[in-house]
């Protein structure tokens, strides 16, 4: 019994910090263009960089396309 009480507190707490985690990273923005740079610079040669910086905010910014809305979720699988 002992056995699995511990088992459900230590499940809960790692359910629980990991939704945190999660909640944070979220409303915080895990990607910034910085860290994003180089890939989008692999992506699109061709771009400068502000046109590059112009894009991610687009996608990532402050009411960017890809900030949560279901409605563009696997819109690459869609074509």
């Amino acid at each position: 019994m002992k056995k699995l009480v511990i088992g459900i507190l230590t499940g809960a707490v790692l359910l629980g910090s990991a939704t945190f985690v999660a909640a944070e990273s979220n409303a915080n923005g895990i990607f910034n263009f910085e860290e994003m740079q180089p890939f989008i610079e692999e992506m699109h040669p061709s771009l400068s960089q502000e046109q590059q910086e112009e894009m991610f905010n687009n996608c990532h910014g402050e009411n960017g396309m890809m900030q949560n809305n279901t409605g563009f979720r696997d819109m690459m699988n869609n074509l």
